[in-house]
């Protein structure tokens, strides 16, 4: 044997791909799954079309959730930590340690932990930030740059005026950088009044954005946090929709304007209870 026929044979390069580990993949399909709810509806998810849209075998999203239902659960779940991931925990108005419960502890520590199911089917929330999304809207913009005079940072103590800061940094960010992640939310919004077990996945979800709320608008001095947080989440939300499906689909309000909106109405639910008294 010569010394040139003791050399390994030499390997042809082939275009596979090399394989995704377990908990990378089951992010990669609930993305997919995400961006085909916001693209083509509820009727667009197929399991086939996430597998095609994530580039994946066939089969692959089958192996992983293997009905309709755990489907979606992947894919509220998934939501769940990438809407966590719009503001950090330095752009949210801090909560005084004296501001008692649950709540206010929640806002301390930041958004409790989204349950992912069994391990290593999610990536961690922090692996999108603020700033980068999966989807074609993760372009920027100059609007969406988030500049020092809209972001309330950790010495900021949830008063008025920093609690109006965070909101409309969030609500601006969904607007112009993040509406694939809201389309999504409707979808599965609707989805879920359907289905029970995905109903109760999704308002677990929601008690990591109501309960912080609660707790930030206690701090800014609201006498019933509870009732003053109903009122500004539905408007945030009737903010979100209609600049997104409904009549004002074609506007995104600039920062200012969406912290103007919400400073007026965070002044006026506050003065409304002082004269009460």
């Amino acid at each position: 044997m010569t010394a040139r026929d003791a050399r390994p044979p030499t390997t042809t390069a082939t275009s596979t791909p090399p394989p995704t580990p377990a908990s990378g993949r089951a992010q990669l399909i609930a993305d997919a799954a995400i961006r085909l709810l916001a693209e083509r509806g509820m009727r667009g998810l197929t399991h086939r079309a996430v597998d095609e849209a994530a580039g994946l075998p066939l089969g692959s999203t089958s192996n992983l959730a293997r009905t309709r239902e755990a489907l979606l659960e992947a894919a509220v779940r998934r939501l769940a930590e990438r809407e966590a991931a719009v503001l950090t925990p330095a752009e949210t108005p801090a909560v005084p340690a004296h501001t008692t419960g649950d709540a206010a502890a929640a806002a301390v520590s930041g958004p409790p932990p989204v349950d992912t199911g069994p391990a290593g089917e999610t990536g961690p929330a922090g692996e999108i930030g603020p700033e980068t999304d999966t989807g074609p809207e993760a372009e920027t913009s100059p609007e969406a740059v988030a500049g020092p005079e809209a972001v309330a940072g950790p010495e900021a103590v949830a008063g008025p005026e920093a609690v109006a800061n965070a909101l409309a940094l969030a609500l601006h960010r969904y607007l112009s950088r993040h509406r694939q992640l809201l389309l999504a939310r409707y979808e599965l919004a609707l989805e879920a009044t359907r289905r029970p077990a995905l109903r109760e996945i999704y308002d677990r979800a929601g008690r990591a954005f109501r309960e912080p709320m609660v707790a930030m608008l206690a701090a800014a001095g609201s006498a019933a946090p509870e009732r003053h947080a109903l009122t500004m989440v539905a408007w945030c939300d009737g903010v979100l929709f209609s600049c997104t499906a409904g009549q004002f689909h074609t506007t995104t309000p600039t920062r200012a304007e969406l912290r103007t909106s919400c400073a007026e109405l965070l002044t006026g639910m506050l003065r409304g209870q002082d004269a009460g008294r």
